[in-house]
């Protein structure tokens, strides 16, 4: 009796991660969705020529967002399920792909890779148009 109420629970416990790790998933859609659509106020608020940029900006960082929470929730689903070589193999593998999409998305926005410093002049609230005038 012991261990098939033992199994019940592990099932359950494993079942409810589960669940719980495609509601963070369905968070992180929820936010790429709202971002696009917030972002998209962009499009009709300005009437200069910086309105693209402020756009492609506010989707890249919705999207790191909601890229983060992606990855959060396949790692707590990789935990629900029994951990073999494969689902390790598979959790690594969309880490690594998500991981790229985000370091290419810091790219796009902010021009330097994730690890390179910012330069002085940006963190001091100097944009690149503001030195040359």
């Amino acid at each position: 009796m012991e261990h098939g109420a033992s199994s019940q629970f592990e099932a359950a416990t494993s079942q409810w991660i589960h669940l719980i790790g495609v509601g963070i998933e369905i968070f992180g859609v929820f936010i790429i969705v709202v971002g696009i659509i917030w972002s998209s106020r962009y499009l009709f608020q300005r009437s200069d020529a910086s309105r693209y940029d402020h756009y492609k900006i506010s989707i890249g960082r919705s999207l790191l967002l909601g890229l983060e929470v992606l990855v959060a929730a396949d790692i707590v689903k990789t935990i629900a399920i029994e951990l073999t070589f494969v689902s390790l193999g598979l959790l690594a593998g969309l880490v690594l792909v998500r991981t790229f999409l985000s370091w290419t998305l810091v790219l796009e926005i902010e021009g330097r890779w994730p690890w390179q410093r910012e330069p002085a002049a940006m963190r001091h609230g100097e944009t690149p148009d503001s030195r040359r005038s």
